[in-house]
C-alpha cells in the first residue's frame, strides 16, 4: 500500500508559476512509472509528466518546455509549473504504478487554477 499527498496548488495568473509536490507514505524504491496527472473540468485524466522505470521522463506536448518533473529522494516528487496558461487548469494529481499489473495509485488531487 502507498499513499500519496499532493500540495502546492493555488490560484495563478497567466504566465506565473506553481510547484506542486507529492510525498509518498512510504519509499518507493522499484515503480513502472511515477508522475503527474490532471484532469479539467469535463474532460478525461490526462499524462502531464512521469519518470519512467528506465530513468527517462516523458511529457505532455502541451507542457514541454514549461514544465519539469523532479524528486529528491525515494519518497518525494515535484512538478515546477513555469509559464503557466489558462488551460493549464485542473485537478492535479499524483500516480505510481507499481509491480507487473501493474497496480496504479493516486492522490487526492489538488486543484490549479490560471486566470487570464
Amino acid at each position: 500500500q502507498v499513499q500519496l499527498v499532493e500540495s502546492g496548488g493555488g490560484l495563478v495568473q497567466a504566465g506565473g508559476s506553481l510547484r506542486l509536490s507529492c510525498a509518498a507514505s512510504r519509499n518507493i524504491l522499484s515503480f513502472n512509472a511515477m508522475g503527474w496527472y490532471r484532469q479539467a473540468p469535463g474532460k478525461q485524466r490526462e499524462l502531464v509528466s512521469t519518470f519512467n522505470r528506465d530513468g527517462t521522463t516523458r511529457y505532455a506536448d502541451s507542457v514541454k518546455g514549461r514544465f519539469t518533473i523532479s524528486r529528491d529522494n525515494a519518497r518525494n516528487t515535484y512538478l515546477q509549473m513555469n509559464s503557466l496558461k489558462p488551460e493549464d487548469t485542473g485537478v492535479y494529481y499524483c500516480n505510481v504504478a507499481i509491480g507487473l499489473a501493474p497496480f496504479n495509485y493516486w492522490g487526492q488531487g489538488t486543484q490549479v487554477t490560471v486566470s487570464s
